[in-house]
């Protein structure tokens, strides 16, 4: 009975040396990625001229990349959207061009393409609305197909 008693107390005195260790250290927050402009137009470049020779996937690997290394270039960012679209990655597209619209809210494409996607596979409605209603605003173009999907959706939403 005793061994076990001193088994246990070394068990837990080993656990409290542990913890007590542990307590000090500190985790590192991951580095933020490097950007590296020059670097993301070549692998843009490499996108597009995979895309043009029919390589969806290398075109949407290299975009990846350069997003990654240049995440404030909204005509890769739409392009890698649209891609992922078409391999049936619509939440991921979504995000991306979420991610796009918070580095570019001016462009205009970016709205369109997450309306679109919202609406149409992921069926929220009210994001659809509110992308295309900041399309609308970014063109200046009384655009008749637009402006009929957002009478749509806010007949729907009601």
């Amino acid at each position: 009975m005793c061994n076990n008693w001193l088994k246990n107390t070394l068990a837990w005195s080993l656990l409290l040396v542990l913890l007590v260790g542990c307590a000090g250290q500190t985790v590192q927050e991951p580095e933020p990625a490097q950007t590296n402009p020059e670097l993301a137009k070549r692998f843009a470049r490499e996108g597009q001229l995979a895309l043009e020779q029919g390589r969806r996937n290398a075109a949407a690997e290299a975009w990846q990349k350069a997003v990654e290394l240049d995440p404030g270039n909204a005509v890769v960012v739409n392009n890698l959207a649209l891609v992922m679209k078409d391999q049936h990655s619509f939440a991921e597209a979504a995000k991306l061009l979420e991610a796009g619209i918070s580095n570019s809210p001016e462009v205009a494409e970016l709205h369109y393409n997450l309306a679109v996607i919202a609406e149409l596979y992921l069926l929220e409605l009210d994001r659809a609305l509110t992308h295309y209603n900041r399309y609308r605003v970014l063109t200046e173009e009384d655009d008749t197909l637009v402006t009929g999907w957002i009478a749509d959706l806010e007949r729907r939403l009601q």
